[in-house]
């Protein structure tokens, strides 16, 4: 294959490889990754992928629950774009490998907070994002138009003449810094959970793409909707591991230290609310008891039927002395995903020329203020395919301006800076975290400001100022919606606030309707 492709892909989770499958019907791809290529938020996927596929589903009634959960925010020509084309991308997945856990010859399905039909597929019991990774890594390796590179970690994107034309990586066998040029580029890079300080998110997340396509030109939306997974290992000594909604769909109950279930009392679905009311629910609970967690109980069901559905987290929690179908689990809440990101129509392109964007990293408007859970998974796949259609279907010239000889390069001064990254994800956490208001906010913002132009390394910049943008949208809307919950505009604002948040380089925070109207 030639070093020069046609296409660039960035991430190697469920949108990267999807995106960069469907380049390789057209072109050379190559899939560069700053770690290695099974590591991404995709692998940490546990409870399963949302499809309106069994018997006694339909189709609009998975759109009304991602309608619902999203609380008035979504896009609705977006999420029936993820609905309708689901089944077909998911069948093929099928087909290439992927082996989801059956009943017999039936697929098996189970159901999540807020879903109103049982529509969540799993594989290995909870280990459904690293399915989706093993079969799409073992189909992408089939096909002579995919290069796959690890540890390739991108600096930044090429813009020319308003187009983006390329990106600058780090040599993964040399301490050189090179450029690579295509027709266009797919930014595939996942999330920002690492902003916070408590958070389900693996060690790469920390919303490289994000910062990228920003300081290339591209708009950013919605970065004020953070999602906060309910129920994450609370223990002084172990990592904030995700204990899936799942549990809850198969029966767990949330109790306090004394005991009682609660759930109830916040909201009548009780564990089965979306999951912005579940967390605050336990956030209210633990301020009124006065402790630092809540317990999340599957004593009750059959043990051999927790460690069968469960392998993974049981599994798990043994390593840290808890027995799952034995002891009750210590939750809190833990920042999980980011509904917002790079603004996007429904295929993939984003408001820069050459750039187009899926999973995560992008804001097509499908998750509104609150993604519905088991959506993201399918997110991926249907946009990375979309994405990876639409650069085809633009047919952008090749750029004429020859590569720029490497340079050598300091991988120190890429790493991230650790006292920064450690006060950032302190500042979210305590300023801008589950509930906000507007003081501490402002003051947090005024802070990020000086950690993102001081005379750091340019990642360390970036990080700290995607912070400040997610802190900044979030003291703009002043109201509480999904996600977003100000203590000091407590309720949902229909009337001045049905707008999403729009953000790009030299312009001042400011909304902008429907995300697909450009589509």
């Amino acid at each position: 294959m030639s070093s020069i492709p046609d296409y660039i892909v960035l991430g190697s989770g469920v949108a990267g490889l999807r995106a960069a499958i469907e380049l390789a019907n057209h072109g050379r791809v190559i899939v560069l990754t700053k770690e290695r290529l099974d590591e991404s938020n995709t692998e940490y996927a546990q409870g399963g992928v949302a499809v309106a596929l069994s018997d006694d589903d339909e189709i609009d009634l998975h759109i009304e629950d991602t309608l619902i959960a999203g609380a008035g925010l979504c896009d609705e020509k977006a999420v029936r774009v993820l609905v309708e084309e689901g089944p077909k991308y998911i069948t093929q997945l099928i087909e290439w490998g992927a082996q989801f856990d059956r009943e017999g010859e039936e697929l098996a399905f189970t159901r999540e907070a807020a879903h109103s039909r049982n529509r969540i597929l799993h594989a290995r019991g909870d280990s459904t994002g690293r399915e989706f990774v093993r079969s799409m890594i073992a189909h992408a390796r089939k096909l002579p138009n995919i290069q796959l590179l690890a540890h390739a970690a991108t600096i930044d994107a090429i813009v020319e003449d308003g187009r983006c034309v390329g990106v600058r990586y780090i040599d993964p066998n040399e301490s050189l810094l090179r450029e690579m040029r295509a027709r266009a580029v797919v930014i595939a890079t996942g999330g920002a959970g690492q902003l916070f300080s408590q958070t389900t998110n693996p060690s790469v997340a920390t919303g490289d793409g994000m910062a990228m396509a920003y300081a290339a030109g591209a708009m950013m939306c919605d970065l004020e909707f953070v999602q906060f997974h309910p129920t994450a290992l609370a223990l002084p000594d172990a990592p904030r591991f995700l204990l899936s909604e799942a549990l809850r769909g198969e029966g767990g109950i949330l109790r306090n230290h004394d005991g009682k279930a609660f759930a109830a009392n916040y909201d009548e679905r009780a564990e089965l609310a979306p999951r912005d009311i579940v967390a605050r629910a336990i956030v209210a609970e633990m301020k009124r008891t006065g402790t630092r967690w809540m317990y999340l109980d599957l004593t009750h069901l059959k043990a051999t039927f927790v460690r069968d559905r469960f392998p993974k987290i049981f599994t798990t929690c043994l390593q840290y002395g808890l027995d799952l179908t034995k002891d009750q689990m210590p939750v809190s809440p833990a920042v999980h995903y980011v509904m917002g990101g790079v603004r996007s129509d429904t295929h993939g392109r984003s408001t820069l020329p050459g750039l187009f964007v899926a999973g995560e990293v992008s804001c097509t408007g499908v998750h509104g203020a609150n993604r519905l859970a088991s959506n993201s998974l399918l997110e991926g796949l249907v946009f990375g395919a979309r994405a990876g259609a639409a650069a085809i279907a633009d047919n952008l010239p090749a750029p004429t301006q020859a590569e720029a000889e490497p340079v050598e390069f300091d991988l120190a001064s890429w790493r991230l800076d650790p006292h920064t990254k450690s006060r950032v994800q302190e500042l979210m956490w305590q300023k801008v975290g589950l509930i906000r208001r507007g003081p501490e906010m402002q003051s947090a913002i005024e802070e990020l400001t000086t950690l993102a132009t001081t005379n750091i390394n340019q990642r360390t910049r970036n990080f700290s100022t995607l912070a400040k943008l997610m802190a900044e949208a979030a003291l703009w809307r002043e109201e509480s919606r999904g996600g977003h919950y100000r203590e000091d505009f407590p309720t949902r604002d229909d009337a001045k606030w049905d707008v999403h948040s729009a953000q790009q380089i030299g312009q001042t925070i400011h909304s902008t309707t429907k995300l697909s109207e450009d589509d």
